[in-house]
């Protein structure tokens, strides 16, 4: 991957950030985002890889929690206050699936 296609990635996961804080369930989240097929191969890859992004920080702060004397769950809800977007397009996502896997059942 050069500079030029790191950057690119990370410019869409800035733009799909910024969408998210405002509405993470806004059916235009992803559209419109160059390159978002060649660099990840689609939207399903943009999630895996804001997903390892939450996975990363979530540890970080699990070890920091853990120096500091706080819970599991104080060192998330500290995380999701830092990254309200991250964590609102990943909720936002698994609602979705789940819906689609419920109604796929029901049928």
């Amino acid at each position: 991957m050069t500079w030029t296609d790191q950057h690119q990635r990370t410019d869409i996961v800035q733009t799909v950030l910024a969408r998210a804080a405002i509405d993470p369930n806004d059916p235009g989240l992803f559209a419109g985002l160059p390159g978002l097929d060649r660099l990840f191969g689609g939207i399903e890859g943009l999630l895996q890889a804001l997903s390892y992004r939450w996975n990363n920080h979530y540890r970080a702060k699990l070890e920091q929690a853990e120096m500091e004397g706080q819970t599991a769950v104080e060192a998330y809800l500290e995380l999701a206050a830092e990254q309200p977007g991250l964590r609102a397009v990943l909720d936002a996502r698994a609602v979705t699936v789940q819906t689609t896997r419920t109604r796929a059942f029901a049928r």
